[in-house]
């Protein structure tokens, strides 16, 4: 029988990038696979690398690193894609590692804005023993500008 999470409770997957922590909704999550090799787009928002083929769907790739102000770097064979549903399409997002699901009680979380009013992509923190995870809202990834510009060049190029 699956793993119901009590009342009260929520649950996400929490992916690393260099030392840093962040969790992504379960519920928004559809698989993790190994990364793949990364079909440029031209003329794509910046915050796009590319496309990939997951069985027959044509998704873009987010390249986190540039959503967060990390350093970037290049993109490893040991790198994960997390392939997640925003509410308007898929989206891959290249990530260090996938550690697992993290199942978290209400009282364990903080919301973004009792934190840091502003803090667009952040839904919320999680306060663990060692350290903190950042809980991202993936419907805020992509700016409407940014979703605008994909759009276009997604039908220009089918």
């Amino acid at each position: 029988m699956p793993h119901r999470p009590d009342p009260g409770t929520n649950q996400i997957v929490v992916v690393t990038l260099g030392d840093r922590r962040y969790g992504l909704p379960l519920s928004a999550v559809e698989r993790i696979v190994r990364v793949v090799d990364v079909t440029s787009l031209p003329k794509g928002p910046d915050i796009v690398i590319g496309l990939v083929n997951v069985q027959g769907r044509v998704i873009p790739v987010i390249n986190v690193r540039r959503r967060f102000h990390l350093p970037e770097r290049e993109i490893v064979l040991t790198d994960q894609m997390v392939i997640a549903r925003t509410t308007r399409r898929s989206v891959a997002l290249v990530v260090d590692s996938v550690t697992g699901v993290l199942e978290y009680s209400e009282h364990e979380a903080v919301e973004a804005q009792d934190v840091l009013p502003g803090l667009q992509y952040v839904e919320g923190v999680v306060k663990l023993d060692d350290g903190l995870i950042l809980v991202h809202n993936l419907d805020k990834f992509l700016s409407l500008e940014e979703e605008a510009v994909l759009d276009r060049v997604l039908e220009t190029d089918s």
